[in-house]
This record gives C-alpha cells, structure tokens and sequence, in this order.
C-alpha cells in the first residue's frame, strides 16, 4: 500500500500563518495542477480518524474551543475560578476581622506631649521685649526636636493685659503685643506644615470692662443689657454695701459699683473682669460664635479656663464661712468661704456640653478632630474633676487638666504615688489620663521641689500612662527669676504680680538676653543662670536635662508598652516609687524606679513573683549608668535618680494575683507577634 506525501516532507505546522491561509489550504484540494508530482513509498497503514490534533500556539478560535470544553480543560478551569472566589472572600473577612479587633488607634491629643507657651516669654521677633507669634514659629523647629507633635499656646487676645492677658476686650483679634491676625493664620499653616496639631486658650467666664458688650451692658442696650449680672447695691455713709458677703478669688467683695448703671456688677476675678451672664442664651450663643470663628482659622483645638465659675446661685444667698466663728465683715480672702454658691452650680455641665457640640460639628472631617480640655483645678475635690469627662453616653471634654503632681504640699515617693493613684482610681472607666508638672500658675520644678529632682519629674512625666503636658522650659530644668525682679509695673496689677516669675523669657542660648531678644531688654528680666542653662548648650552635652528629655519622649513615642500599654503600681516608700509599664502579648516590660527623697535600696525581686535576677538599665537620669545591667535583688538609687529598667518575661505583673487593684490600662490592646499587629479582644 502506497500514501502519497507532499515532496516538501512532512505536515506543516501553520500555526503562525494567518486564518485565511490555513482555510485556503484546506479548501483547496481539486486543483490537480498546483499540487507536486507524487512518488511511492512503503509505510505503515495509519487510520484518518486515528490523526491526534494537539493544542499549539496560535491555534485559532475554532480549534481552541475544541480544546476548551474537553474536562480535563473545563475542571481545571472551574477549579481555579472558584480558588480566586473562595481567596477573595478569605481576604475580605480577614480585612473585616482585623479592623472589627483592632484596637481603636491613638488620637493626635493621646499620642504626643503636649508643649504648652506662654506666648509673651517664648521668642521676641520684632526687638520690643516680648515674645510674639512669628516668635513661636521662628522655634518650631524645638518643639519637632523634642518629639512633640501637640502646642498648646495660651491666651493672646487683645486685651488690656491687666491679668497677663486672660480678660479679653476682643475674642475675635489678637493684641498688638502679639501680632496680627495675619501673623496667626501664618503660624497655624506652619504649624501644619510640620505635621503639629495647635491647641489654644479660652476663657468664656469673664471679659475685660474695655470689652465693647460691657460698654454696651452698662448703658443698658438693647440685648446686651443682661450679658452681665447687676445687682442693686446699697449706698450708705458714702460706701457701697454689695449684695452679699462672695468675695473675689484676688480677694474682697466679687461685688464692683459701676457709675454709668449705678449697680453693682460680679467679677469672681479682678474688677477689671467681669463676670459674664450664662443664664443668658445670647451669651452662650456668643461663645459658641468665638469656637466656630477659631476652629474655622484652622485651630485643633481649645483649652477651656475657669469654667467652674460660669454659673452662680441666683439666691445670692452669703456663703458659709470656714471658720463659724469668724466675724462677717472681716471675711476678704478667698479661702475663708466655701464657695457653695459661685462654682460649680447645676447646668453648668449643660453648657460645657453646649461647647462639645459646637466643636463635633468641626471634627466630622477624617483626621480632623478637635480637642477639647478643660482646666480647672478643683484641688480637693477629685470627683468634681471627673465630672468634666462627661457620662459613657454624653461626652464633655478628652480630659479635665491634672495638676495633682504640681499640687502636692511635699514631694515623697508616698506623696507621688498618692497623686497617680488619686487620678487613677477616680477616672471614669475608658477615658484618658493626662499629668503635668509645670503650668503658667505654677512655679517651676526648680524652684518649687528642687534642682536635683527635675530629671526624674520629667521621667515621671513622660514614663506615665496618658497624655503629658510640659510647660516651656522645662525641658532645660528653668527656674523662677527672683521676686524681687519683679514688680506690678510689669502688668499694672498687684495681684497677678506673684505669678511672674515662672514667666520669664525661654533661655536659647548664652547671648545677650538669653537669646529671647534682639532689643536692649525683655519685658522681664532673663534669669541670671541662663549661660549654662539653655537649649543651645544642652543640646551639646550627652548627659543634660534636654537630652534626657528627648530621649525619653523617643522611648514613649516607640515602644507599645509606653504609649498605650498597663500602668502597674510595684512599691513605694518615703523614698521610691516604683512601677512597670506593659502590654498583654510582648515579653518586654518597663520598670521605673523614681527617687524623690534620699539614697535608697530596694529588693524589686521579693516583691515582684518571677522577676528575673537582671535587668538592664534603658535610661537613666545619671547618663554614664544607661547599658548597664542591675540586679533586681538590690536596686540603689541616689537622691533624685531615677532608672527605667527593661527585662523580659512570660508572667506580666498585671496578671499576677499579687497586683490586682494596683493595675490600670485606658486604651487596651493586645499585641500579636505572628501577626506583628495589635488587636482588643484579649
């Protein structure tokens, strides 16, 4: 049997030939004269329809849908389609199961210290002795260099500068003192650009007597006729007999005699201060007006003052005096009256909530949110504080200012713990701690305990669960200037005279003036150790307080167990306070142990079950003893010292039985090291 075969040999393969040519070929098999002689040759008889066609590259549509609906094609095909479905709807509940267990993240206000400036003191720009607002953004650069994201700048309204600035005659502009309008929305956008969030002040209590609705009030016009609160007063024998027996906190009658109305006004303050009337609704409408116009100039948020003071009793009955004994009409200093009747009266949280609102209304932008403190300074009475918090279902402010560490009337390792642990036990459950050791009221941490224990306030500070506040310059241990470098022509007012000397201008470096200004002096005096207390200097030296300072904010900003970790209290005594910050999931804990009274040795490892025999030293106020390894059975610190220690374990203290009650945690979060994330439900 003989096959004819083509003389070119073989079957072409016309894979890469176009459609047309290959149909061509096979249609066209008649014509007898195209095709090559044949010639005979012996093979092996193959059947036609035994011919394999395989899949080739190239092959065209028909050939391919041969090919496509055999099964081993079609179940291959239907198993890799319904893989992708099943992997898409895998990824899509693991990225629902993770955000529905992620903790929720840190706030811009929770994450970073806040830098709080006394804007008159920070940098003078312009050579006139006070410090401004091109000032403040000539340093930002300071506040990155710290690690801090968060300023908080105090008052700069126009005002007469009778109480340093807090009795506004304009809430709509800022003095000349400071700048200009332009000068601020200069600042903020600088602010910005470095990534920082700006808070600022707000004191609705009271305004200046220059204020143009006092004016108005006391001419009695229209509307503004009740934006104060005027009584009748009785004149007798040529002196004013006020309403009743509420004294001022500067002291003496809060009662003022006005001649334009011929009625007495109420001031809790100075008498250049009266107080508002927030019984009125204009008036709350008035505030609300002023939040909206800064949150629209891009502020991020608002420090409310003195809102205790908002409201009083309309009774006016006198307030019970402290001493039952006392004669009446001697009574002249704020703390011979319980004030029952001019601080913290029924609605007042009303309106506090009247401002939470108007400030929601601004933070609906992703990003966006806008804080809101409140300070004041209830002292005694920690469960009026935690009143600011507001309820589970209505929220006030992200937190009431604590000044529990700067209120302390000695400084002990006893007394420390007492003042965390007052804040601790009395926060409502799930809101946010904050501390401070320093304020514009306040003197400074040199002053007020000490040169040798400034290191290791600003360890506590920074090591302790919450939000820290500093106020400028002590992050370069700056102390009081003396008193009697002071004087009340300094802000034409006696009684705010006493709180001048932890304003003195910031110390930048050991130039005339301690850097703060060009001109020929500042509008108080620089502090006379300002060539070897300054940023410039400090920042050269390895072991200085600036130094410590930065790198303690890095620690809180990088490790999980500092910023949102338990707060677990280990011991304290007359000397030492000791506590460890951790985080359910990592093997890496924080022990501080905090000197504040003299040399002390502690056996951490008997009070602590499963302590290992070693730890090593992370930080340390004395900078050569950083590295180093400690033995837990026998930790000694000097007078001031304090130690942030680093271990590892698979027992965390606020696990332990030993400890429950004495561990606190506000933003839970569970660490997972397979998955490196963290998660809450834990």
């Amino acid at each position: 049997l003989t096959m004819e075969l083509s003389e070119k040999g073989g079957v072409e393969n016309n894979g890469f030939v176009q459609n047309e040519a290959f149909e061509d070929k096979e249609t066209d098999t008649s014509s007898q004269e195209e095709m090559p002689k044949p010639c005979s040759v012996d093979v092996d008889p193959v059947p036609a329809d035994e011919t394999v066609l395989r899949p080739y590259a190239g092959m065209p549509k028909e050939v391919l849908l041969k090919f496509s609906s055999q099964a081993r094609y079609r179940v291959t095909r239907e198993i890799l389609f319904w893989l992708i479905i099943a992997a898409s709807v895998a990824l899509v509940c693991t990225t629902i199961a993770i955000i529905a267990l992620s903790p929720k993240c840190l706030d811009w206000w929770q994450a970073s210290p806040i830098y709080q400036i006394y804007p008159r003191s920070f940098k003078d720009s312009n050579m006139d002795g006070n410090g401004d607002l091109k000032g403040i953004q000539e340093k930002l650069d300071h506040i990155t260099y710290l690690n801090i994201k968060t300023v908080w700048i105090t008052s700069f309204f126009k005002s007469p500068l009778k109480d340093l600035g807090y009795g506004a005659e304009d809430f709509y502009d800022i003095d000349p003192i400071f700048g200009s309008m332009k000068d601020f929305e200069n600042l903020i956008a600088a602010i910005h650009d470095k990534g920082l969030k700006v808070i600022m002040d707000l004191i609705p209590n009271h305004t200046s007597d220059k204020h143009r609705w006092f004016q108005l009030s006391r001419n009695r016009t229209g509307k503004y006729t009740d934006y104060y609160i005027w009584q009748d007063c009785v004149q007798a024998a040529g002196s004013v007999i006020p309403p009743n027996n509420w004294v001022s906190v500067f002291g003496n009658s809060s009662w003022q005699f006005d001649e334009v109305r011929k009625q007495c006004y109420f001031h809790q303050f100075g008498k250049e201060q009266p107080d508002l009337n927030f019984r009125n609704p204009d008036v709350q409408q008035e505030i609300c007006d002023i939040i909206k116009f800064w949150l629209g100039k891009g502020v991020d948020g608002f420090s409310f003052s003195a809102v205790k003071f908002l409201l009083e009793a309309k009774h006016l009955r006198d307030e019970p005096a402290v001493n039952k004994s006392q004669n009446g009409e001697s009574i002249t200093a704020y703390s011979q009256l319980y004030h029952d009747y001019t601080t913290t009266q029924v609605g007042l949280h009303d309106i506090i909530r009247s401002f939470r609102h108007t400030m929601n209304e601004f933070s609906r932008e992703p990003g966006r949110y806008r804080f809101m403190g409140s300070d004041d300074d209830e002292k005694e009475d920690i469960e009026a504080t935690m009143m600011y918090y507001g309820t589970p279902f209505i929220q006030e402010a992200d937190f009431p200012f604590n000044f529990n560490l700067i209120n302390m009337k000695y400084l002990s390792g006893n007394s420390i713990f007492e003042a965390v642990d007052l804040w601790m036990k009395n926060m409502p459950a799930g809101k946010w701690p904050n501390w401070a050791v320093g304020s514009p009221s306040a003197a400074r941490i040199s002053t007020r305990i000490g040169k040798a224990y400034v290191n290791v306030m600003n360890m506590l500070l920074l090591t302790l669960p919450g939000t820290p506040v500093t106020y400028y310059g002590e992050e370069i241990g700056m102390e009081n200037i003396a008193s009697e470098n002071v004087s009340e022509e300094h802000v034409n007012s006696a009684p705010v005279v006493a709180s001048l000397p932890e304003k003195s201008p910031m110390q930048w470096d050991g130039k005339v003036n301690a850097g703060f200004t060009e001109g020929n002096s500042s509008w108080l005096p620089v502090n006379s150790d300002y060539q070897s207390v300054n940023v410039e200097i400090q920042r050269s030296w390895p072991n200085s307080t600036l130094s410590l300072y930065r790198q303690l904010t890095l620690l809180r900003n990088n490790e999980l167990a500092m910023n949102r970790g338990w707060m677990c209290h280990i011991w304290n005594d007359s000397n030492v306070f000791v506590y460890v910050r951790e985080l359910d999931g990592l093997d890496k804990v924080f022990m501080m142990v905090l000197n504040f009274g003299q040399e002390s040795a502690i056996d951490l490892k008997a009070i602590v079950p499963n302590l290992p025999s070693e730890a090593v030293v992370r930080l340390s106020t004395h900078s050569s003893n950083t590295g180093k390894v400690v033995m837990t059975q026998v930790v000694i610190t000097e007078m001031g010292e304090g130690l942030v220690l680093e271990y590892k374990t698979a027992k965390p203290v606020h696990t332990m039985e030993a400890f429950q009650g004495k561990c606190f945690v506000a933003e839970k979060a569970c660490y997972s090291k397979a998955l490196n994330l963290l998660y809450k439900n834990c």
